[in-house]
Parts: structure tokens; sequence; C-alpha cells
């Protein structure tokens, strides 16, 4: 399960980032009139979301799970940013969930907008919680499994990279293709580690007691 599981949530992201009607730099306006001009591909993106949702916790864990026992420091503190920051990420979702349903529902774009601007305090500290977490704590883990040599260190490079590629194309440059490569590349790290777990044997998995 934890194999399977590893590479699922950020593949679903590298998919929700390159299939995102938006830019993360357009303002509020646009950001809705893209999302109701394309109420199909937002659905399949909130649906994305949710996948990622019930998975990025999970995976960092089961890395975490293998990295603990050489860097136990390391992998500590790349999780306690990393959970809170993925745990996150439904308050960050939650306005195009409401945005996609105000438009399904045949509302005005700038009554939308009007309401999607008028967010709660914790909607902004939960961005900020998840950007600082998910960023700094995924390039830790990555120093983590370069360091635990539980994989090739061409997979612990790319998990460490990926978060950054991330941030400079959904900052920096605007480019959801980047962004896809940036999150694949965590996929493919997590996927490899999932495969070192598939060799391991049950006793190395789990020690017995």
């Amino acid at each position: 399960m934890a194999a399977l599981v590893l590479p699922v949530g950020p593949a679903a992201v590298a998919l929700l980032r390159y299939l995102l009607p938006y830019n993360t730099t357009d303002d509020a306006p646009s950001i809705v009139n893209k999302i109701v001009g394309d109420l199909g591909r937002s659905s399949l993106v909130i649906w994305l979301a949710y996948v990622a949702i019930l998975t990025l916790v999970p995976g960092a864990y089961f890395v975490g799970r293998l990295t603990r026992r050489s860097t136990p420091w390391l992998t500590g503190i790349a999780l306690f940013l990393m959970v809170p920051g993925y745990l996150s990420l439904p308050w960050t979702a939650s306005s195009d969930v409401f945005t996609w349903s105000a438009g399904t529902a045949g509302l005005d774009p700038a009554m939308i907008t009007k309401a999607a601007e008028a967010t709660h305090g914790s909607t902004d500290v939960a961005g900020l919680v998840f950007v600082v977490g998910h960023v700094v704590g995924t390039v830790l883990l990555g120093i983590a499994i370069w360091r635990s040599r539980i994989v090739g260190r061409w997979a612990a490079l790319a998990v460490a990279v990926s978060q950054p590629i991330h941030f400079v194309a959904a900052v920096v440059v605007s480019s959801h293709l980047l962004d896809l490569i940036g999150w694949g590349l965590q996929a493919v790290g997590f996927a490899s580690v999932g495969w070192a777990i598939l060799r391991m044997r049950d006793d190395e998995w789990q020690p017995v007691p």
C-alpha cells in the first residue's frame, strides 16, 4: 500500500497544476472568469485536489518512515513542515470549489468575485503554511533521502529540486508545463522510494519487536 500511495499525491498535483485553467498570479476577476468559463476542466482540477488531499500526508509519512532511521532530526523537521502544509491544502482549494459551485449555479461572475475576495483570515494563514511547509519541507526531505541512501541519489535530487521548480513556475514565470515537471519530479522520486519499499523484506519494513 505504501509503495502504491507514495507517487499518487504528487502526480495528482502535477496534473492539477498543468490543467489549472488560470495562472496563480492572476487577479481575482480573471481567476473567477477562467474557472466559470471552463467548468468541466475546473471540476477535474477539484477532483485531482481531493485525491492529493487524501494521499500527500501518507506519502510523506511513508518516506519519513525510512529516512528517520539514519536521519531522524532532519526527517522530523521535514515532516513537521510538510504535514501541516499538506493539511492546509483544503483551505487553499476551498475558493476554487466555491467559485465552481457558484458558476455552476449560474451566478454573476462579478458577484462571485466579490464573495471570493471576502476570505477568512485562516485562509491566508493556511496559504502561508502550505507554501512554506511543502516547499521547504520537501527540500529537507530530499536531503534526508540523499543522506539515508535508501534510493539512488538521482531520486533524492529529484525530490529536493521539485518544489523550488514548482515555486518558480507558480510565482515567477507562471508556466503550467514547468509546474508539471516540478511536481512530476517529486512523483518520480517518491515512486523510486516505493520501489525500494517493495524490495524490502517484511521485517525490514516492520521490524519485529
